[in-house]
């Protein structure tokens, strides 16, 4: 584990490669697991907003699911968006490949939107703990939804931390990431030393 600021981060962060890879994993993080993705109260307006833009382009069950159950789900600090039925995110659309897409994403790519997602999607697959002043942040590696990114990441070379600068940034600022980025550097070259 290693320290930046007031955020303490897993040393697989500094050396995994990762590179989301849509056409291998076709968007299962958007689709599998325990529950929505995690949300700040901050970020329910936003949401809203988004909700009130994108609804009549999304499925029609993700629109039943927000009318009967709402669009934030939880209280307090444990909220988190609504799924369908255990499964899709409600803001999740399909392609013509059958890939699953963050509506929000592609608005925002498409300039209808200033706010590219949450930001525990945007920091996938990294989670964040908050604990009083401190963060913690985890690689959450799961070989059948992460294993496409890996591969695509070790065939182009691309570092996880490098990869998620955007989000990171967003997050702790770019002098942070300044000074995260070279202990992952740091970090690396111990490493190769090592082996």
């Amino acid at each position: 584990m290693f320290c930046i600021g007031n955020v303490y981060l897993s040393d697989d962060i500094a050396t995994a490669k990762f590179a989301c890879n849509l056409s291998a994993c076709k968007g299962v993080c958007c689709v599998r697991g325990d529950a929505g993705a995690p949300v700040t109260r901050s970020e329910i307006p936003v949401l809203k907003k988004a909700w009130s833009l994108l609804k009549d382009e999304l499925r029609d069950r993700a629109i039943e699911v927000v009318e009967e159950t709402g669009l934030i789900n939880g209280k307090d600090s444990d909220l988190e968006l609504a799924c369908t039925d255990g499964a899709e995110c409600v803001f999740v659309s399909y392609d013509e490949h059958g890939t699953a897409l963050c509506s929000i994403h592609k608005a925002h790519s498409d300039g209808r939107i200033n706010w590219p997602k949450p930001l525990s999607c945007h920091l996938y697959p990294l989670r964040v703990i908050e604990s009083g002043k401190y963060d913690y942040i985890n690689f959450e590696y799961y070989p059948e939804m992460c294993s496409p990114a890996c591969d695509h990441a070790e065939a182009n070379n691309i570092y996880l931390a490098e990869y998620l600068e955007d989000p990171l940034v967003r997050k702790y600022g770019p002098a942070w990431y300044i000074d995260f980025l070279a202990e992952c550097h740091k970090i690396r070259d111990e490493k190769r030393l090592a082996s």
